[in-house]
């Protein structure tokens, strides 16, 4: 094996070793997740939401999504825990005043869309950031500590003797929220993830119980209390009140009228009379004569 103008095997040519698992790349990883919608896989616009996982979405791919769950493939995986409109919140987000309107370079599309109105940081996963639950302002997390320590020595020690209770306020739109449970972090670690994934179980948890009753159901009850509630509330017809003088001019027009009548039937003949029914028994007619009036009874 050698001097006869071949190549010398080494080991590595003839024992074949395990292949080395392939690494995606971090630096795409954290650009798709900053930039792109989570479950459309396109670029990031306004209205941007955010489900209570920290994940970015275009609000337009949930609307489709909650339309028909098979529209994207992996929709089930990524955001299946979202079951409406209430369970996202859009997000107020302030636009990078670097990033020119309308180009389309690479530079440009490498870019953050959108910063921390507060230390101007783009929002591209360099730092963490963070939305707040009730009016969904985007803030990076260590801006929106810096707001929340800017106070003097004697503002923190009647802060402490305040209730633990006291909401703070949105430094953006001076909103309400409570540092504890109403700060949520966006885009969280796998750690971050679980962790925040049982917080959303346990309100939920806390949430009141619907029953769900059928339309017809609904419909039937309804129309039973209604017609309980009018039997209740509507009183019997009032009796018609009469006036005495009417009253007893009209007996006594009925008494004249009764008294001509008797008088006429008695200058009348048995014939006539029997035509007006005077109560004895009626005479039985063939059938060439019954149900029409004879002259000749």
């Amino acid at each position: 094996m050698g001097n006869d103008g071949g190549s010398i095997p080494d080991r590595r040519d003839l024992v074949r070793t395990k292949a080395k698992a392939e690494q995606a790349d971090k630096a795409n990883q954290t650009r798709a997740r900053w930039l792109f919608c989570a479950l459309s896989k396109r670029p990031l616009q306004e209205p941007v939401v955010s489900c209570a996982l920290g994940k970015l979405y275009n609000k337009d791919a949930i609307l489709e999504f909650l339309l028909d769950r098979s529209t994207y493939g992996d929709g089930q995986r990524i955001c299946g825990h979202i079951r409406s409109l209430k369970d996202v919140k859009t997000l107020t987000l302030t636009p990078n005043p670097a990033l020119s309107s309308g180009s389309t370079t690479s530079e440009d599309t490498d870019k953050a869309r959108f910063i921390c109105p507060l230390s101007i940081k783009e929002m591209n996963g360099s730092q963490p950031f963070v939305y707040i639950l009730t009016c969904g302002c985007v803030f990076s997390q260590a801006g929106l500590k810096t707001m929340g320590n800017s106070t003097t020595p004697k503002e923190k020690e009647s802060k402490q003797a305040e209730e633990s209770s006291e909401l703070d306020v949105c430094p953006q739109c001076s909103a309400k929220f409570s540092s504890k449970d109403d700060v949520l972090l966006l885009n969280p670690s796998e750690a971050e993830e679980e962790k925040m994934r049982e917080a959303m179980e346990r309100r939920r948890l806390l949430e009141p119980a619907k029953t769900k009753k059928s339309k017809k159901r609904k419909n039937a009850e309804e129309d039973g209390e209604g017609s309980k509630k009018k039997t209740k509330t509507t009183p019997p017809p009032a009796a018609p009140s009469t006036n005495p003088n009417i009253a007893a001019a009209s007996r006594a027009v009925i008494s004249s009228l009764a008294m001509e009548e008797a008088k006429r039937k008695a200058t009348m003949s048995d014939a006539v009379k029997s035509l007006y029914g005077d109560g004895k028994e009626k005479r039985t007619e063939t059938f060439m004569t019954r149900g029409t009036f004879t002259r000749y009874a």
